[in-house]
């Protein structure tokens, strides 16, 4: 299907989005020219990445194929951690049923060929019949998986779990649970308008129907559905995701933490999720982000190092995405603690209600820390 670029300038006011009863919902309450609510997260947050971690398949730590990513089993394993989120990929399928996948394409293998099929123009059926099966004696499709490197390979982890549906996670997973919901769509497609909003459509009808009460995040690398999905609903956060400069794309809003911030302050988005290097490499930006009230979360491999994450906790970033659960959240636990009363002045007079950090930097090694760090990531 021949498709073309959605740009900034075209993006429609609330006023302009087509029609239907299903928008006329979403909208309601959400006047044009409304302020930006920002998002104030009331800790450091840390987030399940797919749940429990991604899948590494070719990785030596084995804890990167422990649980089958994006699925009910990973989901609940992250909840029995202290995370606040966990985040996953919602795509729509042929038959508008929005499910949980990451990849943009399906791998199975027969008889020693390699199939492969675009996530989007598979049935909610056929979508189901691939990977472990729910039903007793029924045997699925098997799952491969391409990497990074372009090598197919098998998708073999220690604890499997059927491929699942939006809905089935609202209804199945602990209901404390936040959802960080990433809208995903093909980077090498620019999609038409039309074809956005009938997707976040379809994604905010589950969402608003098996929600109750539940914290939720949407968030996108694709600009123009982070934008739509904030036109219309107000009701749930909206985050733009973005290399932070680390890679670079034809479309200029993704090249930089700048573009990010220009982005969310143009579209009222609440913040911005940027790779871990992005802000390494340019420490400078998290001050600016701040002072434009955006909230800022962070993902990438770096996330998975303790160190790394108190770093990020003590420039100000409010949350990390991680793979290795149970060792992050040990360490915040550890190295981030709430404050106590009567701690006085050897502790820096924490304030009521903030963190108390442990070991306390002064303000000159942090400073020092912030000018070496963007030349080590350079390495």
């Amino acid at each position: 299907m021949a498709l073309k670029a959605v740009h900034v300038s075209h993006v429609p006011n609330l006023d302009q989005v087509p029609e239907g009863p299903s928008v006329a919902l979403y909208s309601a309450g959400f006047a044009r020219g409304e302020a930006r609510a920002p998002f104030k997260a009331p800790k450091f947050l840390v987030i399940g990445h797919r749940g429990h971690g991604m899948n590494a398949l070719q990785s030596s730590d084995r804890r990167m194929r422990g649980f089958m990513e994006n699925t009910l089993l990973s989901f609940n394993a992250a909840a029995k951690h202290p995370v606040d989120f966990v985040e996953f990929d919602v795509q729509v399928t042929r038959d508008d049923c929005p499910v949980i996948f990451h990849d943009d394409v399906i791998l199975s293998e027969d008889n020693g060929t390699i199939f492969e099929k675009r996530m989007t123009e598979l049935s909610l059926a056929e979508f189901l019949s691939y990977g472990p099966q729910r039903e007793n004696g029924k045997i699925g499709k098997s799952l491969w998986r391409k990497t990074g490197s372009g090598k197919i390979v098998k998708w073999n982890v220690e604890e499997e779990d059927s491929l699942c549906t939006l809905q089935e996670a609202f209804e199945k997973v602990e209901p404390s649970l936040g959802f960080n919901i990433e809208l995903k769509f093909d980077d090498h497609i620019v999609y038409q308008q039309d074809h956005l909003v009938h997707v976040l459509q379809v994604i905010l009808k589950v969402v608003f129907e098996c929600a109750q009460g539940r914290p939720i995040i949407f968030s996108s690398f694709q600009p123009d559905a982070a934008l739509l999905i904030r036109k219309l609903q107000s009701i749930y956060p909206v985050f733009f995701l973005t290399n932070g400069g680390t890679e670079i794309y034809y479309d200029s809003r993704r090249n930089s933490l700048e573009e990010a911030i220009k982005l969310c302050l143009e579209g009222g988005l609440q913040g911005i999720v940027s790779e871990v290097k992005g802000v390494f490499r340019n420490p400078a930006a998290v001050p600016k982000i701040k002072e434009s009230k955006l909230s800022l979360l962070t993902y990438g491999k770096l996330n998975n190092v303790s160190e790394a994450v108190y770093m990020q906790h003590l420039m100000g970033i409010d949350g990390v995405i991680v793979d290795l659960v149970q060792e992050i959240t040990e360490a915040v636990s550890e190295l981030i603690k709430p404050a106590k009363e009567g701690l006085g002045e050897s502790a820096g007079e924490v304030e009521e209600g903030k963190l108390e950090l442990k070991p306390l930097f002064s303000k000159k090694e942090l400073a020092f820390l912030l000018k070496l760090i963007p030349e080590l990531i350079q390495l």
